[in-house]
């Protein structure tokens, strides 16, 4: 068997790891953060009848339950964690 060797950096690529960390990291962090915030949104609305908030009729949460199922153990949790002061500023 082959090993896998990794590129080594170099100076260029180095200088293109720190200016993306100064220019975009943080723009990516927040992107990334809005989506988890709209997922759970979207899981809130549809199945919260799981937590005794209906908002939607159940015929619709059902037609749009085969693509939530993965989500749903992870989303109960985050929905049920206690939470903190020192969340909001993560």
């Amino acid at each position: 068997m082959a090993e896998e060797t990794k590129p080594k950096k170099g100076f260029l690529g180095a200088l293109k790891d720190i200016v993306y960390g100064m220019s975009s990291h943080e723009m990516t962090r927040h992107a990334v953060r809005t989506r988890a915030s709209m997922e759970h949104l979207f899981i809130l609305i549809t199945m919260g009848d799981l937590l005794g908030i209906p908002i939607l009729p159940p015929y619709y949460s059902l037609r749009l339950l085969p693509y939530v199922t993965p989500q749903i153990s992870s989303w109960k949790r985050r929905m049920l964690r206690e939470r903190d002061v020192t969340d909001v500023l993560g």
